[in-house]
């Protein structure tokens, strides 16, 4: 099974919480205006590699990382192939973030999607918005996303956010 990938970083502090792993996925509908990762919206872009290469490449960086970020593009493009990686890093103890254009309302109502989420640790929702820059919070591009404990909200039926 592949992922189409656009790029990867091995450790970063930038894409999340602590020291992480980044795995940015090609593919995105989103078209946000100014978006950062432009290129990356093409479902072609990239490289396909198995999920397994995926698997080894982030656990040659444990036990220096916390965690792994999926970004994009739209991680959410490939969720049934995400999951398989996503299921695997959980088992190995690492936490999950993942940036989505996607509402995590909009989530819920995909049973694909919502696969995906609940291997999910933390998510920033919503899509980026060049008007709403000035107010965004730490890892977020605007205000209008939010940073959601995914847990938490499945557990409670609310939007739990997590204070950083």
């Amino acid at each position: 099974m592949n992922l189409r990938v656009a790029g990867f970083l091995d450790n970063t502090m930038v894409n999340g919480k602590g020291i992480r792993s980044a795995l940015f996925l090609s593919g995105c509908n989103h078209n946000c205006d100014e978006c950062q990762n432009k290129e990356m919206q093409n479902a072609n872009y990239g490289d396909d590699i198995e999920v397994e290469d995926i698997l080894n490449r982030i656990k040659s960086n444990m036990p220096l990382i916390k965690g792994v970020t999926f970004s994009g593009g739209e991680p959410f493009e490939q969720c049934r192939e995400l999951t398989v990686l996503a299921n695997k890093l959980k088992e190995e103890n690492l936490d999950i973030w993942c940036y989505t254009g996607y509402t995590f309302e909009q989530i819920l109502k995909d049973k694909d999607k919502l696969k995906l989420l609940k291997s999910v640790d933390v998510l920033i929702d919503g899509k980026f918005d060049k008007r709403l820059k000035e107010g965004a919070k730490k890892y977020t591009g605007s205000s209008n996303q939010r940073i959601i404990d995914v847990k938490s909200s499945l557990k409670n039926n609310k939007i739990i956010e997590k204070n950083i």
